[in-house]
């Protein structure tokens, strides 16, 4: 028999719903959020899947390729779609979702997302790092130079690793005036 999976993932627990070639419930369950725990799940409830399927997000880009790398047919369906179907039953749970996922699966009305690698999370995680790291950076010498201008203090421009210094100077040149 052929069968349709759906995750609802989260953080610490995925609800897993299986499906028949009708959309009809065969099995529900839940299991923690890791790829092992729910490939083993799957080989031992629907070792015939068709399709499994997630939505798009924060965990999908770690969880996709792991289910994927253990032999399972998982798919990253788009969320604001997925969310457009979902939101349309009655009672909005973990475990309705992965019916609603399930079904989706099974009916084919979907559509992939192309799930990012590993190589290309790393690159923007580092490029937002160094980004917020700058705008900090900026933040604090504008709050020292407002602070300093209270005390008749005026650092002035200081580019390129300048104003550490200046700011120095002209605190010792402003405690001994003061």
């Amino acid at each position: 028999m052929t069968t349709f999976v759906g995750l609802d993932v989260s953080l610490k627990e995925t609800s897993i719903c299986i499906v028949d070639d009708s959309g009809i419930a065969i099995r529900e369950g839940v299991v923690p959020s890791d790829p092992d725990r729910i490939a083993d799940y799957l080989s031992e409830h629907a070792p015939t899947a068709k399709r499994v399927g997630l939505e798009s997000g924060s965990t999908s880009s770690w969880l996709w390729p792991e289910l994927n790398a253990r032999g399972l047919p998982a798919i990253c369906i788009d969320a604001r779609h997925a969310n457009a179907a979902l939101s349309m039953q009655i009672n909005k749970s973990d475990r309705s979702d992965a019916l609603g996922l399930a079904r989706i699966m099974q009916t084919g009305w979907f559509r992939r997302v192309q799930v990012k690698s590993e190589n290309s999370h790393r690159t923007r995680a580092l490029l937002n790092a160094r980004s917020l790291l700058v705008q900090m950076r900026r933040d604090l010498e504008n709050q020292i130079r407002g602070l300093f201008k209270s005390f008749g203090l005026v650092i002035g421009r200081a580019n390129g690793g300048v104003f550490v210094k200046r700011a120095h100077h002209i605190s010792k040149k402003g405690a001994r005036t003061g």
